[in-house]
């Protein structure tokens, strides 16, 4: 990712940031695919936490400079992979008490420019079983993929992502991912927007709360069905 869609992606992120913040104290943590935070306010994926404004953002994009690899997966793993585990831990102590157990729902948003260098899918999926397997809510992780830029093959990747993950949701397994191509217009070019962004993250939460209270329903409805003679 560089040029344009690299200044894309800041001017998206610099406005999603307060609006996130004014939600939720802890702000966004930012991840690059090439790049970590070694400093002692990092994580074990290396991210950059607690950005909470637009200048904070610019700063992150002053110093970190774009690599051609694209890693998806590897990152996506190393992000995901604590927080699920803390997950089970906490799941585990309290009984598979979501609430109980405190630990907030966690979206990812992936913005992209172009196709992965390893296997999304894999570890996507694998995540996914795991989050069934322990019962978690379905609200409790989503990511969203987002495309920048207009490389060839980045749109049909997402969408081979996005119809593979959709199969599998069809065999059961939990649908936490959802892909995004462009959602905004400059002239004749698209273009990826914070509110666009917001918008999709906020319907991707609404569908799963949809799902799971269709899901409580017929479990009720079930439950209460009287038993025929």
């Amino acid at each position: 990712m560089a040029g344009a869609s690299w200044r894309e992606t800041r001017d998206v992120l610099r406005n999603i940031a307060p609006v996130c913040a004014a939600h939720d104290a802890d702000g966004i943590d930012v991840y690059f695919l090439n790049t970590r935070n070694n400093g002692p306010s990092s994580d074990s994926a290396g991210g950059f936490l607690n950005i909470k404004d637009g200048a904070a953002v610019n700063r992150l994009f002053e110093t970190v400079r774009p690599n051609k690899a694209t890693p998806t997966g590897t990152r996506l793993q190393a992000i995901i992979r604590p927080y699920v585990r803390n997950l089970e831990t906490q799941l585990a102590k309290h009984g598979c008490d979501a609430e109980a157990a405190g630990v907030k729902p966690m979206n990812v948003i992936v913005i992209t420019d172009g196709v992965p260098t390893d296997d999304p899918e894999s570890v996507l999926l694998g995540f996914a079983k795991k989050l069934d397997k322990i019962d978690a809510p379905p609200y409790q992780l989503g990511i969203q993929f987002f495309q920048v830029g207009n490389e060839p093959g980045a749109k049909d990747a997402l969408q081979e992502l996005d119809d593979n993950l959709g199969k599998e949701a069809g065999e059961g397994v939990r649908d936490m991912v959802d892909t995004t191509t462009w959602n905004g217009q400059s002239g004749s070019r698209p273009v990826l927007t914070a509110d666009g962004i917001l918008k999709a993250v906020l319907g991707a939460v609404v569908k799963r709360l949809d799902r799971r209270r269709i899901s409580v329903e017929v479990e009720r409805h079930d439950r209460l069905r009287p038993e025929l003679p």
